[in-house]
């Protein structure tokens, strides 16, 4: 990690504990291990230094990808579902603190909400094409989909540490548990094409032997 890459940090780390008001430029300099010329210098300003802070402490660093054509329907979409609800929990903190001050610094929530509108609209991509696909065939529509499964991991990422009773055991499979479920909502069977699922589950005919009229003597 380079220098300003520290700094970037040592801000974002202020900003979760202090929120804007308390992130001075002293307490940042501090955190970093600079003085604030440095900060001045490189940032001009605490306002530009917190907005790129928060625009690096949110990107989507190992965010699984979901593929434009499906293959696997329920690894797919639990690995998607892991790495972004351990994307959140990495960032909670923050993620709280920006949340806290949406009314005051709009601009800050604009930079932490980057990579979940981002994630919502692949997964909306994704779903979509389960249904082009032939693999989901109850009617929904994406985007309420995608809500609904983005909401829960939202939910557990945010609020597990204060009431852990309340969301699924054990925490490492929350992740299978959401996805799983809302495949079945959505209407996907074992990962395949329904098409493909009804004819292998459709008996094979017998021919019947033609029946020959008798001619009346």
């Amino acid at each position: 990690m380079n220098r300003r890459d520290e700094i970037l940090a040592a801000a974002a780390g202020v900003f979760a504990q202090h929120g804007f008001r308390g992130s001075t430029t002293r307490r940042i300099a501090d955190a970093a291990g600079v003085n604030e010329i440095t900060i001045f210098r490189q940032f001009g300003s605490k306002e530009a230094l917190l907005r790129e802070a928060m625009g690096f402490m949110t990107q989507s660093v190992g965010l699984t990808t979901l593929p434009e054509f499906p293959v696997d329907a329920e690894a797919e979409l639990t690995a998607w579902s892991d790495s972004f609800i351990q994307h959140l929990r990495l960032r909670s903190s923050i993620i709280r603190k920006t949340m806290s001050e949406m009314e005051e610094r709009p601009d800050m929530s604009e930079c932490a909400s980057y990579v979940p509108r981002q994630a919502s609209n692949d997964l909306c991509l994704y779903l979509a094409a389960l249904k082009r696909q032939g693999y989901a065939v109850g009617e929904f529509d994406p985007k309420t989909a995608a809500a609904m499964l983005m909401g829960a991991i939202f939910a557990d990422a945010m609020g597990r540490e204060m009431m852990p009773d309340v969301y699924p055991q054990p925490e490492g499979k929350a992740a299978h548990m959401y996805a799983c479920l809302l495949l079945r909502a959505i209407g996907v069977e074992n990962g395949l094409p329904q098409a493909t699922t009804k004819q292998a589950k459709q008996p094979k005919r017998t021919k019947q032997p033609k029946r020959t009229k008798q001619l009346s003597s």
